[in-house]
């Protein structure tokens, strides 16, 4: 039996102490029960799923974290740069204050042991081509970091410890930040930013981040699909922009 499913009945175990030992094996057992009903221990117990769970080990969920940050630093950097004629004042704003905030993120990531696969980022034309260009890749990017700083939450939490338990709220704070990246572009496309009630969480492993965003044309260290150039993070850095309204410019 897998530990969460342990822990799980421990649980049912311990909340229900007052009960006698009978009474309390049949509660476990019911608990069983429903969970196997809702497919869950066919989950726990599966592989497969065990070896998927593996590959998100803290120390991969950083660099992969970090190597992000870098592509995200360059896009906003760039497209605030690229598109900046074509955005109103408070679109363009948020995107330069998104671009400070991170390089921050990676900062702070590098600072606790990330390791970046890549600094040669190659970003796809169509993504300063126009308006729309930026920020539906804006809007698409950060869905993909909201994904992937959730997994880091989970895993971090997951394998317990003090330190680990720090870094779980790093990526929870990291997260939101994100989430507030995403609602503007859409907002400055016109459509609703608060559409969600929680965060959207649909990829388990945090190899899917990249994937995806090799799916939409970027390339680390190499080409990526479709017309493009490689940008180099320590250039691009140097001339990211620091609006002084950014604040809060640590982790708790």
């Amino acid at each position: 039996m897998s530990e969460a499913l342990n822990v799980a009945f421990d649980a049912i175990d311990e909340q229900h102490a007052d009960e006698s030992a009978l009474t309390r094996r049949k509660l476990v057992a019911a608990g069983a029960a429903g969970l196997g009903s809702l497919g869950v221990l066919g989950l726990a117990n599966n592989d497969a799923w065990a070896a998927q769970a593996a590959r998100n080990t803290p120390q991969n969920i950083l660099n992969i974290a970090a190597t992000a940050e870098v592509l995200a630093t360059i896009v906003n950097t760039v497209g605030a740069e690229k598109v900046g004629p074509q955005l109103d004042r408070v679109t363009l704003e948020n995107i330069r204050a998104a671009a400070r905030e991170e390089l921050i993120h990676f900062n702070v990531l590098k600072s606790v042991g990330g390791k970046t696969l890549t600094k040669k980022i190659w970003v796809p034309d169509n993504v300063f081509s126009s308006r729309r260009g930026l920020l539906t890749t804006l809007e698409a990017g950060d869905q993909i970091f909201i994904n992937a700083y959730l997994i880091g939450t989970t895993a971090f939490a997951t394998a317990g410890g003090r330190r680990n338990a720090k870094f779980a709220r790093f990526t929870g704070e990291f997260m939101g930040a994100e989430a507030v990246h995403r609602a503007l572009a859409r907002q400055s496309l016109g459509k609703l930013g608060n559409d969600r009630v929680f965060m959207k969480y649909s990829f388990t492993r945090i190899e899917k981040a990249v994937a995806l965003l090799q799916g939409a044309g970027f390339g680390f260290g190499k080409k990526g699909k479709g017309k493009g150039q490689f940008y180099n993070f320590d250039q691009v850095s140097k001339r990211t922009p620091n609006p002084r309204a950014v604040n809060t410019r640590k982790p708790r």
